[in-house]
Parts: C-alpha cells; structure tokens; sequence
C-alpha cells in the first residue's frame, strides 16, 4: 500500500526521518498549541485491522466477541490518554485503483491456497506468518467500532484522501494508519500503526519534513515522487525506464538507492526552470505523462496547488452513474447512512451500481462447496431487486450491477454484470422503496420483515419468526438458504451451525473462551468462512428493506464464534448425541430442535432433502457416511493444539445483555471445554 519503497527507505536508510513519540506528550502539547480541550487522531481503520485482530484463533471464521474486546481495549487506552479517536473505514474502490486492488487480491488468493494447504498437511492452523484476515473482517469491524461509541465514516471516494482531507480541515494531531501515502499527502503528522504500543502509548511519527531535508525536496515535491517510484494510481513498471534513467544519472552517491536517485532527478528538473517547464522535459509518452498529472493531482486536498501541473486541478466530483434512475431522496438516504457506517451495499448499488468482495477463506480444491460469491448470488439479485427500479419503456428489464468479486478460479478481469431479480411476492404486495425507507404506517414494520425474508425465499415463514429473537432469525435465514442452495451440505453440518448459534447466544464470554479444538478441518474451515460472508449479505439485506432488524443484533459476535462452530462441527460428524452437542442443557436442546425444524421445513417447501452425512471417525472406525448413534459421551482429549488465550476479567463491554437458558442441573464438567473435543451516531429519524 502506498508508495512503493518509501516505507522501507525511511526505516533502513534514514532512520532519522522516523521519530520516536509519545501520545500523551503530543496530546497535551497540541492542545496547549491550538487552545483545544482534546486532541483529535483520525483511524485508518483499513490499515488497522491486523493490529487489531490479536486473537490467536484465526482460520475457523473469526473470534468476534474475543475481538470486541481488542478493540474496547484499543478504544479505552486513547480514551484514559486523554485523546479523542475518529474512525475512517473504506466505502468504495476508486476505478483508477481498481488495477491494483485487482493485483492485491489475486495475491492474497495465493497466500490462502497455501493455507488450506498447511491444513491439510498438518491438520492445525498455520502459524501467524501466514496470517489471512477472517472473511468479513473489514465490513464488520466499522459496525463493531461504532457500537462503542465511536465516530466512524466509511467514505464515499477514496479513503486515503478523505482521511487526510479531514485530518487538515479540522485541525488533528495526527492519523494513525500504515500507509505511506500519508507521507505524500500536505495534511498532518503521521504516526506508525505497526509501532504502536498501547501499554506505553509510544508510537513512531514518519516525518514529511525530515524527509524532504534528507531529499532535498519541497512538500510540493512529494506527489511527483511518489508517482515516479510507483502507487496505488501510476503501476511501478509504468515508469520504470524513468527510475533507471534516475539511477543512471545520478546513483553513483547511493549506488541503488531509487528514492535518492530519483529525488537528485526532481531536482535537475527545477534547475530547468519552474516545475511546469521541468515536467514536460521528462522523457514521458502522452499516456505516461497524463498518468502521472493524473497521480499528482490525486494527492492534492481541498485548495492545495502543484507546480508540477499546468493549472489547479478541480475540486472532485462524485458522478452519480444512476442518477437518472434513482429518486433523490432514496439517493441522499442511502449517501448518509453510508457515510455515517450505519448501512451496507445500498449506497454502491444506488450510486454506482458497482460492488466490490474481497478475499473469502475458501479451498481452491474444494469441488463440494461453491465460492461464497456464485452461493449467494441470488440473495444479491434479490437485495438489487429491491433497492433498483424497473426501467421505462423496457418491457421490465432493471439496471445491471457490476460486481467484482474474489474467488478461487476468477482472474477479475472484468466485473460480472448481475441483473437484477424480483422477490417472490404477490405483485400486489410487492414493497415500493420510498415506503419501506422512510413510511410511518405501523403495518409498514411486518412488511419490511416479509420483504427481508423474501430475499432468503423465506417469506412464508414470518409467523413462525415472530417470536425468535433477530440473532437467531439471522441464523435460521442463512442456514435455511445455504442448505437449500449448496448441493452438499448435510445434517451434521446444519447441527454444527445451529448448535453454534444456540450456545453462542448464552453463554458468557468466559464460557465462550474455554473453547478448544484437537484439530483444523479444512472443510469445517470453509463452511465458518462461508456462514460470517452470509452475515454480509444478511445485513445488506437488512439495510435494503428499510432496517427491519436493528442491525446490532444481527452482527457476529451474537451469531458464531469460530473454534466454538469448529468444535460444534467435529462432534456433529462424529455421531455425537444431540443433547451432548448442546453441553447437556435441556433448554438449550429444546431450542436447538426448535430452530432444526425450523430450517429442515423450509427444505421441504423447496424440495431440499438433506441427508446426514458424517465425515468423522469415531473410536477409529470410519462412519461409512452414515449416522453413528451407539456410543455415549467420551472424554475429553486433552491433547493436540489450543488456540484460546487464557479468560482474564473482561472489560466493561457485554454483548447484550440477554436471558440465558439453563437447566436445572448442570453438566458436572460445566462450560470450561467443549465437550469431547481438545448506539448510532445522529441517526436520521425518517430513515428506520
């Protein structure tokens, strides 16, 4: 990310460029210097997500309510150091970065094949040097900051440039992220996400300033070198020849040290005269040049002039590609609660009808499960079914999305054009857009819920929901769709989800932690991917029809946990009794049956016939594919692998507080081991 090379140059050959600081001392001095009452640090949320997920547990599908309490730790050390936090999170991909950003995600596609291939060799989760971010990790995270209260902005064009815009136009100390394009951009300080230290609330500050005296360059300077060496907007080998013209020249002093070279090369060009004469003299072609004008001026915020260009550039437009077809205060709708991360999807499908999934921890080897993204295409054609209007004059036909999605075996080319599809609804029934945003009518609330689970080809099911709490909706829905739609799921893998849910849902966050895992199933490690990747959609869902669920209730951590899913899924495919599966706890199991029938009904309606499966071996005999029903509990082995850190007092923050079923006599083992196996931020009031 960022400029290429600059990173390890500041680091390696001009240490002096990256200063030392403590938080608290710059804190107290800005506020002394501006005569404010807190200083303000704006988040890269993006470039934060690998500092922030420290849960040791991380191929099973994300440990979601171990990482709330990362980040509530995160959050509270700013907070005791006297320093206000505001969180920037990317809402879109700009299509002169889509190159890149295409180029990132095929490696990443790389690096996960030879995960699952470590898995299946050794049977255990790599170690963190080939960490993968859980699936979901980055749509979630905006939702969980904001549930503690922070402010938090998913951006409308480029995040980079948004967070350093209001880095400089409301007056912060400093941006906290790991991009070198900080550097570049005239905003305020940068300071090291990777170098932070919470404990002493030291961090690293790469200087701009100390840079420019090493290169002997002016800040106005710092766009064109950072297009010269290569970024998100100009290629690295697209001026290539240049670099090597740069090191021919004037490598001798720095024999190759690129960055030096093509800073003594900036400057030969202002001894030509004004930086506008020095561009043209550079050995470009017509495209390389209006690339690199293209680059420059994505580096300038709000008022911001370059001598390196002919003229100001002009303040940036967001064209609206639907305009002509979207009612403008859907539109508008759909831009705040966007900005505000209260939503998700809809802005990019009504704005630009463009949709962008990044990588999934799916098995390239895998000829059972299908990707994530081909799985859940038809809840995306109903959720752009809902949200786009039906064309005029064109016998019924709706505007395309274009979505570019991950997934093994998709070089990403090109986007894939989706069209739109109706909800299977009586046509005098079927919901209108404005009504379901912004309608006041109380019958309006059951509509909005039958139109959500019309999405998941559940809408008869909306007297039966009526009384389960939305965690648990949301998990029926996804359940319910990928057993109807994934031509290999079984019994086993419905009890695994469903048992997950259930235990999830009442157990403490102590009881959740003692979780343990003998081993990594590779399949088991897809399916807890492919369950947190349905959430995304579920809560897209949620957002189209007008928010019949509060979205806080539909978010992981009240719905999985990944080792607790792992673990649910080896015993299920093991033959495990069902009351065993729910820690021998009576209410639960009732529940559990409740919410089977459930999800095996609406296989029926739809002419799914599930069958059980087990993929387990039990006492070391293979189960043959059949149902294994003679065997009673067995002790818990306590050999193999754990991934749980061991409880500790958890904090101040509970995910809900909710009523949770016991029975009246508990397991003699209790919760410590799964058995047998080792508020939103001024929200629109028309808008629910």
């Amino acid at each position: 990310m960022g400029v290429k090379g600059l990173q390890y140059f500041m680091e390696s050959c001009c240490p002096e460029t990256c200063l030392p600081v403590d938080l608290r001392q710059m804190a107290a001095a800005h506020v002394r210097a501006h005569h404010e009452t807190i200083a303000t640090v704006v988040v890269d949320g993006m470039a934060c997500l690998r500092y922030w997920y420290r849960c040791q547990a991380w191929v099973h599908g994300g440990q979601w309510q171990e990482y709330m309490r990362f980040l509530e730790e995160f959050v509270g050390a700013f907070t005791a150091a006297g320093l206000r936090l505001v969180f920037f999170f990317d809402g879109t991909v700009e299509e002169q970065k889509r190159a890149e950003w295409v180029k990132r995600r095929l490696r990443v596609n790389q690096d996960i094949a030879k995960v699952f291939q470590y898995i299946k060799n050794h049977r255990q989760q790599p170690d963190r040097e080939m960490f993968c971010l859980p699936s979901g990790l980055a749509t979630f995270s905006r939702f969980a900051i904001k549930s503690l209260g922070q402010e938090t902005w998913s951006s409308v064009r480029e995040g980079d440039y948004e967070i350093a815009q209001y880095a400089l136009s409301n007056n912060c100390m400093g941006i906290l992220g790991q991009d070198t394009d900080f550097i570049i951009y005239d905003t305020v300080p940068y300071l090291s996400i990777a170098k932070l230290r919470l404990e002493s609330m030291t961090t690293v500050q790469f200087s701009r300033e100390k840079l420019c005296h090493t290169l002997k360059l002016q800040k106005s300077d710092l766009p064109l070198l950072a297009c010269i060496l290569g970024n998100d907007v100009v290629p690295e080998p697209q001026l290539q020849h240049l670099r090597k013209t740069a090191l021919t020249s004037y490598g001798k002093k720095h024999p190759g040290d690129k960055v030096h070279a093509v800073a003594k090369f900036i400057n030969s060009l202002h001894s030509n005269g004004d930086g506008i004469h020095g561009i043209t003299l550079m050995p470009l072609s017509k495209a390389d040049k209006e690339v690199v004008e293209k680059g420059i001026q994505s580096y300038l915020l709000q008022g911001q002039m370059s001598p390196w260009l002919d003229c100001s550039p002009p303040p940036p437009e967001l064209v609206c590609a639907m305009e002509k077809y979207i009612n403008a205060d859907i539109l508008q709708a759909a831009k705040e609660k966007h900005m505000r991360a209260e939503c998700f999807v809809i802005y990019n499908v009504l704005h630009d009808g463009v949709v962008e999934c990044s990588n999934t921890l799916e098995d390239e080897e895998e000829v059972e499960l299908q990707p994530q993204a081909i799985l859940y295409q038809p809840i995306r054609e109903h959720i752009y079914g809902v949200l786009l209007p039906t064309l005029p004059g064109s016998h019924n036909h709706t505007l395309s999305v274009k979505e570019w999605f991950v997934f093994p075996g998709n070089p990403l080319k090109e986007p894939n054009k989706v069209v739109p599809k109706a909800l299977n609804l009586p046509e005098q029934t079927l919901p209108d857009l404005m009504a379901l945003w912004f309608g006041k009518d109380s019958e309006l609330t059951s509509i909005r819920v039958s139109t959500f689970l019309a999405v998941f080809d559940l809408q008869d099911f909306s007297q039966d929901f009526s009384h389960i709490e939305p965690p648990l909706v949301a998990v029926i829905c996804l359940v319910a769709y990928i057993a109807v739609q994934a031509k290999h799921v079984s019994l086993e893998d419905i009890d695994a989800y469903l048992s997950q849910a259930v235990c999830i849902r009442y157990k403490s966050y102590p009881e959740v932690q003692q979780t343990r895992v003998p081993e990594v199933d590779p399949r088991a490690v897809q399916l807890g991917s492919l369950f947190v990747r349905g959430l995304t959609y579920l809560i897209a869902a949620n957002s189209a029809c007008g928010f019949p669920f509060p979205m806080s209730e539909l978010m992981p951590w009240k719905t999985f946990d990944g080792l607790l899913f792992h673990s649910k899924y080896l015993q299920a495919h093991s033959g495990c009794p069902k009351e065993e599966l729910l820690e021998g706890n009576s209410a639960w199991t009732s529940l559990f049956f409740s919410l089977r029938e459930l999800v095996l009904e609406a296989c029926r309606r739809r002419g799914a016939t599930i069958p059980s499966q087990p993929r387990r071996e039990q006492h070391g005999r293979p189960m043959d594919g059949k149902p294994h029903r003679e065997s009673g509990p067995q002790p818990f082995s306590t050999s193999g692998q754990y991934y749980r850190q061991q409880p500790r007092d958890p904090p101040s923050y509970m995910p809900g507080n909710v009523h949770r079923p016991r029975s009246r006599h508990r397991s003699r083992r209790g919760y410590q081991l799964a058995p047998r196996w080792p508020q939103y931020q001024n929200p629109r009031s028309d808008f629910h």
